[in-house]
């Protein structure tokens, strides 16, 4: 088995009295693509979240490998993300920047890559995912499965451990979810380490090496993809996948 590049380990977040994650446990070893499920509000954008140190936990704690605690009072953030990229549904680029300062931003501000070096890596991962020509472009002259591919190739460039995709396709017109999907596909294929809440069935099905079900902040049911996918114990499981698989 490979390592443990992720424990999130009997974690609790609440925003006022609603408890949102509710002792979450979760192992995300090396190379793995780990699939979140579940309905709106089961707690996995939150998770998502939590993990990459944009929420605090009220409970619990998250480690890298060589034990870093992203729950940590003292622990740099900045640091974590530097590991552990996130990718959302809404793009997040800025608009006033062309594709390729988008991309470079970050490696030369956070990283302290040379403008030269930063657009070396921006272009050959634009190539690679079919963007070259749109490097001068902004983002509002961009498709909206261009504008994520775009928004997944900045988080690539910053050379993380894990990457994290929270609904990427949600927001999509259905003919543009391919291009996404495929980019993540990609990812997998050159062993990136990937945890993705999506609705996406089939490519859970296709990609996931692990699914996780989520219900009321709590994780369900998890197992391989033939096992939660195609004969889940839980009823709840059943009930949620009815209403994609028919």
């Amino acid at each position: 088995m490979t390592t443990v590049s992720l424990s999130v380990e009997a974690v609790w977040k609440s925003f006022g009295s609603e408890s949102v994650l509710r002792g979450i446990d979760l192992n995300v070893h090396e190379h793995q693509v780990v699939v979140l499920i579940g309905a709106s509000g089961s707690g996995k954008s939150t998770l998502l979240k939590c993990i990459n140190g944009l929420e605090p936990v009220d409970a619990g704690r998250i480690l890298l490998d060589e034990g870093l605690d992203v729950t940590a009072f003292k622990t740099n953030l900045d640091a974590v993300r530097r590991r552990v990229g996130i990718v959302f549904q809404a793009y997040n680029l800025f608009p006033h920047m062309t594709v390729l300062d988008n991309i470079t931003l970050g490696q030369r501000k956070v990283l302290g890559r040379s403008r030269q070096e930063s657009e070396d890596r921006a272009r050959r991962l634009l190539a690679r995912f079919g963007l070259e020509e749109k490097a001068g472009e902004y983002p509002d002259r961009l498709s909206g499965g261009q504008q994520q591919r775009v928004a997944i190739v900045r988080a690539v460039a910053m050379s993380p451990e894990i990457l994290l995709f929270d609904e990427i396709t949600s927001a999509l017109d259905p003919l543009l979810v391919g291009e996404v999907l495929d980019a993540v596909r990609e990812l997998k294929e050159e062993g990136l380490t990937i945890v993705m809440a999506t609705h996406e069935m089939g490519f859970a099905r296709e990609a996931a090496d692990r699914v996780c079900f989520l219900d009321g902040g709590v994780v369900l049911e998890e197992g391989t993809p033939e096992q939660v996918l195609v004969a889940p114990h839980e009823q709840r499981t059943r009930e949620y996948l009815a209403r994609f698989l028919g």
